[in-house]
């Protein structure tokens, strides 16, 4: 499904004021949601170009129509067990807003899921659970058709500074 599709599906739905479309996808059994209006692309799991010295979720970059976009494994960047890649597997290609303006980045999912429209009433902030669990990357929790739907802040979740490559020597030895 590319973003056409995804918006295509919800152009007869009128969205109110107050609500707000979120393009959800699954991971690990577990539905979350991005802000459509972040949505560039999506597209099927091609291969990246890995780097060096990047954090081991950062899966490489691709060069889309001349842009040069870093690709993130959003299973390990959530900590959350390797799968192999297959069909359903697609990078959620997002406008993302940090320290140094706009930039592209795509994160791999498991697979895409619907469009749904959600009232700002209805996202529910997420439960603090102290200090040993950071919940920054979670704008809010939604019950869509019974269902709880994860929502991302896609700027926290790739900010700058989690992007870095690494330029320092690593040495096991002292």
């Amino acid at each position: 499904m590319d973003i056409g599709e995804a918006i295509e599906a919800t152009s007869g739905q009128d969205v109110a004021v107050g609500t707000e479309q979120y393009l959800t996808f699954i991971m690990a059994d577990e539905e979350y949601g991005v802000d459509i209006l972040r949505v560039q692309e999506i597209k099927g799991w091609d291969t990246a170009t890995p780097l060096p010295n990047t954090p081991t979720y950062v899966k490489g970059v691709i060069n889309l129509r001349g842009t040069i976009v870093p690709i993130i494994d959003l299973r390990q960047r959530f900590g959350l067990d390797t799968v192999p890649y297959g069909p359903t597997t697609v990078v959620i290609v997002l406008k993302v807003l940090g320290e140094i303006g706009q930039r592209i980045v795509g994160i791999v999912v498991d697979a895409v899921s619907e469009v749904y429209n959600v009232s700002t009433d209805d996202l529910k902030t997420a439960p603090d659970f102290g200090s040993s669990v950071t919940t920054d990357v979670v704008k809010g929790l939604a019950t869509v058709e019974e269902k709880m739907i994860i929502v991302l802040d896609v700027d926290q979740l790739l900010k700058d500074s989690e992007l870095v490559i690494d330029t320092e020597p690593h040495s096991d030895a002292l």
